[in-house]
């Protein structure tokens, strides 16, 4: 479509970022976004928390402080009690004061189906902001969650999902990406920034590396995941999402016979308020992340870097 061009439009559809960034004056640009979705989970409660989560989150993948937000509302007002409305809502609220964000209001309308999230709002200085392209040759990668959630959330439908497995999807799914942020932007040296959800990991991966003259390697046995994940996915519960993921992205990928096959899928896997991925140069790799761990994000780990040999493709072994 014929887009309308503005200098001030720091950022917008042209490389898949994460939110838009609109440059406002010398030293101030607003970061917005929006994303909602239908129930991952059971609870109403939880369900509101993952879905402010998920929104929120793609304002710090930016770099940025999200400040106000407006609920997006769907609800079958006809068959569902209302009190499930006013938890999800509940859930949504109760992140949203945790990470500083003002409610200012909202839209609902009538649907066969509940969905919930956010549009948000967040500032940033025009020249911090973090895109999710700029990886330079050299630079370790940086995951800071584990993956998996969309395996677990098509288990938890099928009423297969292991409670401890649960438990700990439910807590990454809901812990936002507001301190990690805080801490990779701190470093003056971070070369892009992208959170991973729908697209999975190598989906967004290969966003980082599209137009630009460099390729990535991924250590599969380094990147962290759900403990559980593999017994699930080799039981067949993989969501729609991983194989569309794969299909779109597999010419892209090369997988090493050291990569188990189960694994390679799980990277392909999409998430719900998933981690931060950075690139930054190498020998800062292990400082940030003894920072993170320090931090009680104890998940992040360096699982790959960027290599000049292979431009615009990602090996993974």
């Amino acid at each position: 479509m014929p887009l309308i061009s503005d200098p001030n439009l720091l950022t917008g559809f042209e490389h898949a970022e994460d939110a838009g960034v609109y440059k406002l004056s010398a030293d101030l640009a607003l970061v917005q976004t929006v994303d909602f979705f239908t129930p991952i989970v059971d609870d109403p409660f939880t369900f509101g928390q993952i879905a402010v989560t998920n929104a929120l989150n793609d304002v710090y993948a930016m770099g940025g402080k999200p400040i106000t937000a407006m609920n997006i509302v769907c609800f079958p007002i006809k068959t569902m009690d209302k009190n499930i409305l006013r938890e999800v809502l509940r859930g949504g609220l109760d992140k949203m004061r945790e990470a500083d964000v003002l409610l200012v209001g909202g839209h609902s309308v009538e649907d066969n189906e509940l969905k919930y999230g956010l549009a948000v709002t967040g500032v940033i200085h025009p020249d911090k902001v973090l895109f999710n392209h700029g990886a330079k040759v050299g630079d370790c990668l940086i995951l800071t969650k584990p993956l998996g959630t969309g395996i677990v959330s098509t288990a938890i439908k099928a009423g297969e999902a292991n409670p401890d497995l649960m438990k700990m999807a439910t807590s990454c799914m809901t812990r936002l990406n507001k301190e990690a942020a805080q801490i990779i932007t701190s470093e003056n040296d971070i070369g892009s920034c992208t959170d991973i959800t729908g697209f999975g990991l190598l989906g967004h991966a290969c966003e980082m590396i599209e137009g630009e003259n460099v390729g990535l390697r991924i250590n599969s046995t380094a990147v962290p995941v759900f403990s559980g994940v593999r017994q699930l996915i080799e039981a067949g519960f993989v969501p729609g999402g991983l194989y569309r993921n794969k299909k779109f992205r597999i010419n892209q990928v090369k997988k090493e016979n050291s990569c188990p096959d189960w694994l390679f899928d799980v990277l392909f896997d999409p998430q719900t308020a998933g981690g931060l991925f950075v690139s930054l140069p190498a020998n800062k790799g292990k400082t940030l992340i003894k920072k993170l761990h320090k931090a009680g994000i104890t998940d992040a780990a360096i699982v790959g870097e960027v290599v000049a040999q292979h431009p615009d493709k990602i090996f993974v072994n």
